[in-house]
């Protein structure tokens, strides 16, 4: 059997790549800050899929789930948790804080969680740190605005990027994505992909994967992106 840990697996993206995993047979491992609260994946709750609780910006929080799964080989670290925040704040609208909440989501948690799981990635069978970025990181797809949002997947793309180079000789596959503009409560009603379309999409680009596609950044379609 597989086995995937997804963090914020409480809605959108998250939600549907853990109930979807679940229903093809892997052994889902879904996170999120607040279980309690979390009623649609909780009721998703099966011998295959089990909720735990994570808030991926609190070191303590990722220790104490290690320790619950150490005896877990993960074939998939799933860096989904992401934050863009209360407004989109463009030029003259700097809050330091919102800037800094969102690093800690964005950048910094995919590489704690990282580092915290390593040894359990590298005993399975898969090996593969999957991270969900966006466009808005994309300096070839830049249009101004969401200065924060930008620079923190930005951010998560530098450390995809140098965690390939560094985990390359341990066989672990590290690549980067793009979901789509997915109709969620963070991308809004206009989106173009449902979330379960998003993930369904994501998730064929997952199977395809080989140790050749480390450090790269990839769009929900396929094509590679440019950084």
């Amino acid at each position: 059997m597989l086995n995937i840990l997804i963090t914020g697996a409480n809605r959108g993206i998250g939600l549907s790549f853990a109930q979807q995993y679940a229903r093809d047979g892997w052994r889902v491992y879904a996170t999120c800050r607040t279980p309690e609260t979390a009623s649609e994946l909780k009721a998703s709750e099966s011998a295959k899929l089990s909720v735990h609780a994570l808030d991926v910006t609190v070191a303590a929080s990722i220790a104490a789930l290690h320790d619950e799964l150490s005896d877990v080989a993960l074939d998939i670290l799933l860096n989904n948790a992401g934050y863009l925040g209360p407004e989109p704040q463009g030029l003259h609208q700097t809050d330091d804080e919102q800037w800094l909440q969102q690093f800690r989501v964005n950048t910094i948690a995919p590489l704690r969680m990282t580092e915290a799981f390593l040894e359990s990635i590298e005993r399975s069978e898969r090996r593969q740190i999957l991270n969900i970025s966006s466009i808005l990181a994309s300096n070839g797809n830049a249009f101004g605005g969401y200065y924060p949002y930008r620079a923190t997947k930005g951010g998560l793309n530098a450390v995809t990027k140098n965690l390939a180079i560094d985990l390359e000789d341990r066989g672990i596959t590290v690549a980067v994505f793009h979901p789509g503009w997915v109709r969620t409560e963070m991308g809004g009603p206009r989106g173009d992909l449902s979330a379960d379309e998003s993930a369904e999409a994501l998730r064929a680009i997952f199977n395809k994967l080989t140790p050749a596609d480390s450090g790269k950044y990839f769009n929900y379609t396929g094509k590679e992106l440019a950084w």
